[in-house]
């Protein structure tokens, strides 16, 4: 799957998960994204886009 939102251009972020004894370990947060059909131009592309912008309706969605 993609790593990004072809929309809003959200991505990979990295940071520590902190344990108990406060050791540091390098993690990755990913967003989470779906390929839909979109209308782009009056023609249906497939695209990877977060289901916070699916949510808020910024892409009109093909059924």
């Amino acid at each position: 799957m993609a790593k990004y939102c072809e929309i809003c251009g959200k991505g990979k972020i990295s940071g520590h998960r902190i344990t108990h004894s406060d050791k540091k370990i390098k993690r990755i947060w990913k967003p989470n994204v779906r390929r839909i059909k979109v209308m782009e131009n009056g023609t249906p592309k497939k695209k990877f886009v977060c289901t916070r912008c699916i949510r808020s309706g910024k892409v009109e969605r093909v059924i």
